[in-house]
């Protein structure tokens, strides 16, 4: 199976997702992840599968998506129940949708060792305390037992993201990570205690790499070949930033090493419809060279 590329629905910013998927699908976009950003309403299934035969889509679910009908953290960690039930019945919701949509796989990110409000999503997080990283990883795997069985007889794929770390929440919480599945060591070790397969986002481990000071060119090439589902986009390592995937640029430069068949890949570029189009541009010239190899 060759490589397919995704967009997400993230990569324009409008209230509701129809509104998303049309301006990506008028730019020719056929495939299309559907994230989190937008908010619910009803009969948005009804608009996306209107948009899906009227452009003749490919769908796929990510983790907030469907739009929920109050904004919450999932966090599948989370040491209060309520906040976790409230997790995992949005999982549930999710893989229903996905087979209403003909998607195949569905990604959550992993959990939290703490419960961040909704707004601090992508921000400096306030100290609070941390659950143990033992019982964070519990959690997660007694939802991920309870999830993955109902996701498989639907006929969907569930896995699990790498979290970003930034170096300034790294800070905030005294050098201690606050987040599962950062970076490989933690990454492999969800993967130990679920068997969940991988969704990589790049970005984020760039990110992980430099706030805990790991060789990302390393850690990247044993990760790469763990993984057939990629989330792309590029940053400074600083912060997770969504920025293009440029030629010339060192993130693809490295990619280029790697062998992409039989993965499926998303874009998560925010920085406008030049620079996803610039992304996609360069990706396709990537999987070309590297067919062509």
């Amino acid at each position: 199976m060759d490589a397919a590329i995704y967009v997400s629905s993230s990569c324009v910013n409008y209230r509701s997702i129809a509104q998303s998927v049309q301006h990506l699908a008028e730019r020719g976009y056929k495939a299309i992840e559907l994230s989190g950003g937008t908010h619910y309403y009803p009969g948005f299934v009804d608009d996306l599968l209107r948009l899906k035969q009227q452009y003749h889509l490919q769908y796929r679910c990510h983790n907030y998506f469907p739009p929920p009908q109050q904004h919450f953290v999932l966090n599948l960690s989370a040491s209060d129940d309520g906040i976790r039930d409230t997790a995992i019945a949005h999982v549930k919701q999710a893989i229903a949708l996905s087979v209403q949509l003909e998607a195949d796989r569905f990604a959550i990110h992993a959990g939290f060792r703490l419960q961040p409000a909704v707004e601090q999503l992508g921000q400096v997080i306030a100290s609070q305390q941390l659950q143990p990283e033992q019982a964070a990883l519990q959690r997660f795997a007694e939802a991920w037992a309870e999830l993955q069985p109902i996701a498989a007889q639907a006929g969907v794929k569930l896995y699990v993201e790498n979290n970003v770390l930034s170096a300034a929440n790294l800070s905030a919480f005294g050098g201690e990570n606050p987040f599962l599945a950062t970076d490989r060591q933690s990454i492999e070790q969800l993967i130990a205690v679920t068997g969940a397969p991988l969704l990589l986002d790049v970005a984020h481990l760039k990110v992980s790499c430099q706030s805990l000071q790991l060789d990302f060119v390393s850690q990247l090439h044993k990760l790469m070949a763990t993984t057939d589902y990629l989330h792309l986009s590029d940053n400074d390592g600083s912060a997770d930033r969504n920025q293009g995937l440029l030629a010339g640029h060192n993130l693809l430069e490295l990619l280029s090493q790697h062998d992409f068949s039989g993965k499926t890949i998303t874009l998560e570029v925010y920085d406008g419809d030049v620079s996803l189009a610039q992304s996609m541009q360069a990706v396709n010239r990537l999987l070309e060279l590297r067919h062509e190899h």
